[in-house]
């Protein structure tokens, strides 16, 4: 048993430092990493200036709405978490497509090595990179706006909840590249759901009945109202535990689905022999 964890955690660590190496070689992955988390929020932050009119009579009826006069951070948040599932959505199971054209997949896949430690190493290098954008964005947030967000442990326990959350939503697309060949249908879809449903730019309280109950049924909802409150409004533990403990729920859940769904399409296509189809 101790034997099989040794070597599964060695694997782990091989494709996570593989995976280092070839990220870090493409100076262009380098620079947009960077430059995006700034472009992004920003135009957002701009276009919330213009709709709250030139003398900023809007900002009354926002603050009403979401508790708090501090749009640029309240915008910040609900963007950069929303770019953090972005780039998982889109690394994890975007590894596997490369690997693909490189056509690397299908003799690393027969090795004796685990595929699960496989695939857990590559993403999580792919989490830590995305973690770069996240810091990138608040230090343009804080320099550029004055906005300041409050870092607590608990703000660190939201980040690794969602990060969890996060992964094994990623672990089951990558489950869809191994099926179906194809990524990019699935994520633009699941990425514009978090969009109009998680509110990343406005309160949920502006949306429908109908969308709140979507809204509440996924879990970047909560990572998103969670850092505002906690990073922006000084909210305690007493005042969010509930959503806290429903995006740890969140956590547990995705995570344990999204191995099984890679372990089940995992054989399936093992038996199918399908695996080095393109």
């Amino acid at each position: 048993m101790n034997r099989a964890i040794s070597h599964s955690f060695r694997v782990f660590l091989a494709a996570a430092k593989r995976d280092l190496r070839i990220t870090t070689r493409y100076a262009d992955f380098v620079v947009g990493m960077l430059m995006w988390p700034i472009l992004m929020p920003s135009l957002t932050v701009f276009a919330a200036k213009a709709l709250a009119g030139p003398d900023g009579s809007g900002l009354s009826a926002f603050a009403e709405r979401a508790g708090t006069a501090d749009y640029v951070g309240f915008v910040f948040a609900g963007m950069v978490m929303w770019m953090w599932l972005n780039m998982a959505l889109c690394s994890v199971g975007g590894e596997l497509r490369a690997e693909q054209r490189r056509g690397t997949l299908e003799s690393n896949w027969m090795t004796p090595a685990p595929r699960l430690a496989m695939l857990l190493g590559s993403g999580f290098n792919q989490m830590i990179v995305s973690v770069i954008p996240v810091f990138v964005s608040l230090a343009i947030c804080s320099m550029a706006w004055g906005v300041r967000f409050a870092v607590t442990p608990l703000v660190g326990l939201v980040f690794l909840m969602s990060t969890i959350a996060m992964f094994g939503l990623a672990l089951a697309f990558a489950s869809l590249v191994l099926f179906l060949k194809e990524l990019n249908a699935a994520v633009f879809f699941v990425r514009g759901v978090f969009m109009v449903f998680c509110g990343l730019t406005s309160p949920l309280s502006v949306l429908p009945p109908w969308m709140r109950s979507v809204s509440r049924a996924l879990p970047l909802t909560y990572s998103i109202d969670l850092v505002r409150r906690l990073g922006l409004a000084g909210a305690s533990y007493t005042d969010v535990a509930r959503d806290f403990w429903i995006l740890t729920a969140f956590a547990a859940g995705l995570m344990a689905a999204g191995c099984l769904a890679f372990l089940i399409v995992d054989r399936i296509v093992k038996r199918r022999g399908t695996l080095g189809q393109y």
